[in-house]
């Protein structure tokens, strides 16, 4: 087995005898493993083994990140050569560096996160038969004309990182998953959904059934759809892709994009963003969630945070080279993948849920959009100007009368998160726990 922590040594002690003042290396190796179904016959399995390399060197206020998949003496000596000379032609930076060896992290407790499952590695006709056993659920499923595809999939990642000024340490990651997507109706009549759940530990996994079972409810349930009319209702973003309008949110608090100037948000730090009683908290550390670790990008440690705290927006989300060109330190979330540097990204975040059901909001809109599927998207960054393709439900009389298709959801992002009502459906153990939410007055575009 591929010794990462004397891999990511060796890239660091390369980069040095090229001639670098400083450097990091990350060392991603891992395995996956798909089946694919159809018809009750498998359609496609895939399995993958691969190691990434990744070496950024700093020159003064010059860097250069190169990669690779060959972990040869060779290889690696070439790496950094190569690094150094595309660093000396690079245009400064004032902002690049390692941060101060006295802020990297330390005594982290990995078996605290449960970030990997130590039961062994599912066989592929174990997949297989959890591919299966949804498609079968979903097919039997009146109103259910075809399955179009049920995959079920396993994943294993190693990852360490390790820097020139002392840092070093990495962690194991897995995942589970299983998704199906059915088709209600024939031929220009069809209407598709899906349903899926992944996990870090298989025995949190959902029944394969259960699965596909939802994805056939949910594909029948839109069979017949029409253009709903034009004009302002309000709109009650499902659970499934409520997280989309918090996602907004958290890119415009992004470090990147204001200190490009270019985020409706840029203007309102210690504002309010959101109603009065809602925070909206970063959690690094919550167990068993996709989105934990001990420690960025950077070798920093990472921590809870609150990014809007009653409803007030409380800070940006910064790297290193972010937090410096604001004037700020980085709040650890340095992301990173083996071919580039760092940029700031967020980790688990939570949305305070509200004390009504979905099913309440319903009955309490009147008549609107219950949005369930989004597609395309219309952000204007600088002004938070929101428009977006969407179907899902119409409600009349705080009822769901029929499924509607083809229409535009428009409005203010500022506007509707100041406006946003959440329900209590938020799943927890996702990487963002956000609510149903409701939003009154937008506009839509149908018939």
């Amino acid at each position: 087995m591929t010794n990462h922590s004397e891999l990511t040594q060796r890239l660091l002690a390369a980069a040095r005898d090229a001639g670098a003042d400083s450097a990091d290396a990350l060392v991603v190796q891992g395995t996956s493993t798909s089946v694919d179904v159809r018809m009750g016959a498998l359609e496609q399995a895939e399995r993958s083994e691969s190691i990434d390399l990744g070496l950024r060197v700093i020159l003064g206020q010059k860097q250069a990140n190169v990669s690779s998949s060959d972990a040869s003496d060779t290889t690696i000596v070439e790496m950094a050569e190569r690094a150094v000379a595309m660093a000396r032609e690079a245009p400064d930076d004032p902002y690049c560096g390692l941060a101060d060896a006295s802020d990297l992290a330390a005594d982290w407790d990995i078996d605290a996160l449960e970030l990997s499952d130590a039961t062994p590695e599912p066989t592929p006709e174990s997949l297989q038969n959890d591919a299966l056993a949804a498609e079968a659920a979903a097919q039997g499923v009146s109103g259910v004309s075809q399955v179009q595809q049920s995959t079920a999939a396993y994943g294993m990642r190693d990852i360490w990182l390790a820097t020139s000024n002392g840092f070093s340490g990495g962690y194991r990651r897995t995942d589970r998953a299983i998704s199906c997507v059915a088709i209600a109706g024939e031929g220009a009549a069809m209407e598709r959904d899906y349903s899926g759940d992944s996990r870090i530990f298989q025995t949190d996994l959902r029944m394969p059934d259960e699965i596909g079972i939802e994805a056939a409810e949910r594909a029948v349930e839109r069979f017949g759809a029409r253009k709903p009319p034009t004009g302002s209702y309000p709109v009650l973003f499902d659970e499934r892709i409520s997280s989309s309008l918090i996602g907004h949110l958290l890119a415009a608090a992004n470090g990147s994009s204001i200190g490009r100037g270019a985020s409706w948000l840029r203007e309102r730090l210690g504002a309010r963003v959101l109603p009065d009683g809602i925070d909206l908290i970063e959690d690094p550390h919550r167990p068993r969630a996709t989105a934990s670790r001990p420690f960025d990008g950077e070798g920093m440690p990472t921590r809870p945070r609150a990014i809007v705290q009653d409803g007030v927006l409380t800070g940006w989300t910064l790297d290193l080279a972010t937090g410096r060109k604001l004037g700020m330190p980085s709040t650890g979330n340095a992301a990173r993948g083996t071919s580039g540097p760092p940029n700031p990204a967020t980790w688990n975040v939570a949305l305070t849920q509200g004390d009504v059901t979905r099913t309440d909001l319903i009955r309490d809109m009147g008549t609107g959009l219950l949005v369930t599927s989004m597609i395309g998207s219309t952000i204007n960054p600088n002004t938070g100007d929101y428009s977006r393709g969407a179907a899902g439900l119409w409600i009349e009389n705080g009822e769901i009368a029929y499924p509607v298709n083809e229409c535009t959801i428009a409005g203010s992002l500022p506007e509707m998160l100041r406006a946003i009502v959440p329900a209590n459906d938020a799943r927890t153990h996702l990487s963002r726990v956000v609510p149903s939410l409701l939003v009154s007055g937008m506009t839509l575009a149908g018939d």
